[in-house]
């Protein structure tokens, strides 16, 4: 028994070796997430920051993601040049999610103020992790998905950083939502609740586009499953409610899900209708 404990404790620790020099630390990335979203776009202190303070500030997130960034890599070249990209392209990040903040004032009538999105819409955290993925490069890719599973856990809304999204993207509510990580999704497009997954869990099928295209102006609405990687939903479309969709769909097209629903008297109360609680 003490051997088959040692063996084990030896293989916890050469799995322990391993990981230390592949994976970000968690708490460190959610820390980073928090911290920089909020920097942007939520300052929480009564006195405002002067531009040199601002300033400072941003370099000691630079330092935060270099330290994630060094954890994959493990070269201190690689990890500034990495870094030093993701800051060139911050100011473009930030202009696209305003964008997304003003689709949503533009169309959810319980939006009184572009502070209030900032705040407590929590969708515009899981929307600027697909900008990630492009910057930090395929090499540091398990970055980005450790940065999307934290916003996914907080949020409820699943949103693969591998997704292309356009500008003036507008999640309502969100919860459930699940974007697979080769969906492309264009101008504003309008999502309410839906699914956009793959056909098929086939592994030698990682590689390829598994997930939908919709195209610009798209509305999709709650309940809506939309599969497969051929599968392209036309610009100016609608899709309804519950709508189970592995086929394309030409422009400017409705789609919806006829169900029907029967009101009746309650007594006596048939035995389908029997329901355990």
């Amino acid at each position: 028994m003490r051997n088959n404990v040692q063996r084990f404790i030896n293989r916890l620790y050469q799995q322990h070796q391993k990981s230390s020099k592949t994976f970000p630390d968690k708490a460190l990335a959610s820390e980073f997430i928090d911290g920089f979203f909020e920097f942007l776009f939520i300052p929480e202190r009564q006195k405002k920051l002067s531009e040199y303070e601002l300033s400072k500030e941003l370099e000691s997130y630079k330092s935060h993601l270099s330290t994630l960034i060094y954890d994959v890599v493990g070269d201190g070249n690689k990890t500034q040049e990495i870094t030093n990209r993701f800051f060139d392209e911050v100011p473009e990040i930030y202009d696209a999610l305003l964008k997304d903040a003003a689709a949503i004032i533009q169309f959810d009538p319980a939006a009184e103020s572009i502070e209030e999105v900032l705040v407590a819409y929590p969708f515009l955290r899981n929307s600027s992790i697909p900008f990630l993925t492009p910057v930090v490069g395929p090499g540091v890719k398990i970055l980005p998905r450790v940065f999307a599973e934290y916003a996914h856990g907080k949020t409820g809304i699943d949103i693969h950083p591998g997704a292309k999204i356009g500008e003036s993207f507008f999640i309502d509510h969100g919860t459930g939502i699940v974007i697979g990580e080769t969906t492309v999704i264009g101008n504003n497009v309008k999502i309410p609740g839906r699914y956009m997954g793959a056909l098929s869990v086939n592994k030698g099928e990682a590689k390829s586009k598994r997930h939908p295209t919709i195209e610009d102006n798209v509305v999709i609405y709650s309940g809506a499953t939309i599969l497969g990687g051929d599968t392209v939903i036309g610009k100016d479309s609608v899709i309804g409610g519950n709508v189970w969709l592995t086929n394309s769909v030409l422009p400017s097209s409705i789609v919806y899900h006829k169900s029907e629903v029967s009101i009746r008297d309650k007594n006596p109360l048939p035995d389908v209708l029997n329901f355990v609680i």
